[in-house]
């Protein structure tokens, strides 16, 4: 069983959950999935099975776009509806005009903080075991990237926005970020992953109407998602032993590449060594 199912992962469940029921539903050892999604969030998760989870890298590298609602006047411990109010404030008047704007001026690089409740590793423990622990933990910024950022509605205290940003962004803290410079504090109430690169929610398939035949070969999902080349018998064989190949022609932007063979099997995914140099 090598390949995908695209799932909408329901709310109050761990991508793990997921894919510990998907495991359980199809008796196959190797599950993984791309792009952790928090418990209260929903949305496109997808689920590789077999060699597949050796994709997990190269998906997760894949711009994400999210649907979230912001609620203003209250900040939490988690950034998100799940933690506990750590501090409220009175919200001014605040006009559709401005909190465009505010949205406008976070597209492009930035750095974040990533927050005390996250999976990111620091000293070898994540950081999410320091927060539970009560603990502060210094945070190195990373830089990210904010594609596009749109307001859909502003009700009240209230802000529904759509956008699409680069791998390792938080959106709990993006949330706080915008109630920030609107001069108030806020919280995610509400979070849905629409897309992974170009693939949809809409494609998905619930825990409860997943089917096997819903399986999506390796073929199937990255030659959406990298370029791809199909290689002669001979090529195959080097491939399949894992040795260097010369690919001509292909632009200096990609530095993956999927080999095929003439089957249109996947073999392997390349990197670019230098040149037109590809190494498994």
């Amino acid at each position: 069983m090598n390949g995908f199912l695209f799932i909408d992962k329901p709310k109050d469940w761990t991508s793990r959950d997921v894919c510990n029921r998907l495991q359980h539903l199809f008796h196959e050892k190797k599950v993984g999935h791309t792009g952790t999604l928090d418990p209260f969030a929903t949305g496109l998760l997808i689920v590789c099975f077999g060699n597949a989870t050796k994709t997990i890298p190269l998906l997760e590298d894949a711009d994400k776009e999210y649907l979230a609602e912001l609620t203003l006047g209250t900040k939490t411990a988690t950034g998100d509806l799940t933690g506990e109010v750590i501090e409220t404030q009175k919200i001014g008047d605040i006009s559709i005009s401005q909190i465009k704007a505010v949205l406008v001026s976070l597209i492009g690089e930035m750095d974040q903080i990533p927050p005390m409740t996250s999976a990111v590793h620091v000293n070898g423990r994540k950081l999410y075991t320091y927060h539970y622990q009560g603990q502060e933990i210094e945070r190195k910024p990373r830089k990210i990237t904010i594609k596009s950022c749109e307001l859909l509605s502003f009700s009240q205290n209230t802000i529904i926005f759509k956008c699409r940003v680069s791998k390792g962004t938080y959106l709990r803290t993006l949330g706080e970020t915008i109630a920030e410079k609107l001069e108030t504090v806020g919280y995610l109430s509400n979070l849905r992953r629409l897309k992974i690169a170009d693939f949809d929610v809409r494609d998905s398939s619930t825990l409860e109407n997943v089917k096997l035949e819903s399986l999506l070969s390796l073929t199937d999902v990255l030659t959406r998602y990298v370029p791809f080349i199909i290689v002669d018998d001979r090529q195959a064989q080097k491939v399949k032993n894992g040795m260097e190949i010369t690919i001509e022609n292909i632009l200096p932007k990609y530095d993956k590449i999927m080999v095929m063979n003439e089957k249109r099997e996947c073999l392997a995914i390349y990197n670019r060594l230098s040149g037109s140099l590809f190494k498994c």
